[in-house]
């Protein structure tokens, strides 16, 4: 792949990941919130730790995507793996 290919590719992954990731992220709290209700409060804390990872990296890969030229923002079907 070219630069510029490999720049093409990662405008329609990141975007994705990010989105990917915000849903664990917010079915993390879910479950957090529910084992606190009974009583896990360490667990539930850990499983918020993990949740607040995941939002940074979430940053992280918005950064990426700024310096790779924001999101293309044509409608077009991408694969979940590595070309």
């Amino acid at each position: 792949m070219t630069e510029k290919q490999t720049e093409e590719k990662l405008r329609v992954l990141l975007p994705h990941w990010i989105e990917h990731n915000q849903g664990h992220a917010t079915e993390f709290r879910r479950w957090s919130a529910t084992a606190r209700t009974e009583n896990l409060n360490e667990v539930a804390k850990l499983i918020d730790r993990a949740a607040d990872l995941m939002e940074d990296a979430d940053r992280l890969l918005g950064e990426a995507l700024i310096k790779a030229g924001g999101p293309t923002h044509r409608g077009h079907h991408h694969h979940h793996h590595q070309d």
